[in-house]
């Protein structure tokens, strides 16, 4: 299996051997002492049996990892998930390392090459479909898996970390309609992920709820990202007919409609009301600071982030759906409808 100088012996091997998972092994190489002794026994005489011996004294003493990994990296909302789980990994002594596939096959393979040199002590995707391939290669790892705002069906054994987000757009038109609103356009976010199809849902319940009919022009594609609000927002304010009130499924999209709103020589929220989610710290400092769902994005991932290290642990989860409540956070952007 290894060579004579256990050069070839990846902690991976040993892993397998033992029944283990890599971050068991690590922290036996590195003398942690949250190891139970029969596991460390038994690893330890599989270490010496194979000849296995660190690349360096430095990757013996390297700390535990958390691999963070993000389809994209370019959004506010981000940095709010990262600041959440750097704050557990530091407070436990682990560190974080932050990653990007952008969503092809080659990026993931290269991520997956780099993450086999670390002490992982497990991975926390972010709004990301993990592929079967991905899937099989971490198990074969025996690496704990926790996704956060899942695109599709996660895997059976990897916990979820979400919010209420039918619950928020429910709350966020119910508020719309009850300041007079009865024309309501809606800007959705990308259909493969949970988290649009639930803001998409909640809308349509809140307008059934209030004896409305969805009117499909009033209802808009959009990415999250602040050019498809734009894009929608102009396409929206230009109907014969157009909504009283927006609501954005993100900040960055209700943002982009503040600047078509200003592009249509009108104003938030005397000729149309604005309504995001989020709760992005940018949005408070915006003209008019903007009425939004806060979504608990820092929260999130210090759930994440513990919920990765008690599987590293070998603990059990008693839960493996979690889903942190959203509020509706009221400011200026929002008001009763003109007549018109």
């Amino acid at each position: 299996m290894g060579s004579e100088n256990g050069r070839n012996v990846t902690i991976a091997m040993i892993a397998r051997l033992a029944g283990v998972s890599v971050p068991t092994v690590s922290r036996v190489i590195n003398g942690r002492s949250d190891v139970a002794p029969q596991t460390r026994e038994r690893v330890e005489e599989l270490l010496t049996r194979h000849g296995y011996r660190p690349r360096s004294a430095a990757r013996r003493t390297q700390s535990a990892l958390i691999d963070l990994v993000f389809n994209d990296l370019d959004s506010p909302w981000a940095v709010e998930i990262i600041r959440g789980v750097e704050d557990v990994a530091q407070a436990s002594g682990a560190g974080t390392v932050v990653s990007a596939i952008h969503r092809r096959t080659s990026s993931a393979k290269q991520w997956l090459d780099n993450m086999r040199t670390r002490s992982t002590e497990g991975v926390i995707f972010v709004t990301s479909m993990v592929e079967p391939p991905l899937q099989a290669e971490l198990r074969r790892l025996r690496l704990p898996v926790v996704i956060v705002d899942p695109a599709g069906v996660a895997p059976q054994e990897a916990p979820t970390i979400g919010a209420t987000n039918w619950a928020g757009s429910l709350r966020a038109n119910q508020y719309l309609l009850g300041l007079g609103h009865r024309r309501i356009g809606f800007i959705a976010g990308p259909p493969q992920l949970m988290c649009s199809r639930a803001r998409m849902d909640g809308y349509r319940a809140a307008l059934d709820a209030a004896g409305l009919a969805v009117d499909d022009r009033l209802v808009r594609p959009g990415n999250f990202y602040h050019e498809s609000g734009y894009t929608a927002g102009m396409h929206l304010l230009g109907l014969s007919e157009p909504p009283t009130a927006i609501f954005a499924s993100s900040d960055q999209m209700a943002l982009g409609v503040y600047e078509a709103v200003r592009k249509r020589g009108l104003r938030v929220p005397d000729d149309v009301s604005v309504v995001g989610f989020d709760d992005l710290p940018e949005v408070r400092w915006c003209s008019p600071p903007l009425t939004t769902i806060r979504q608990p994005l820092a929260e999130m991932g210090m759930l994440a982030a513990r919920t990765v290290l008690r599987l590293a642990r070998g603990e059990t989860i008693e839960s493996p759906r979690i889903e942190l409540a959203t509020d509706l956070v009221v400011r200026d952007s929002a008001a009763a409808p003109r007549n018109r």
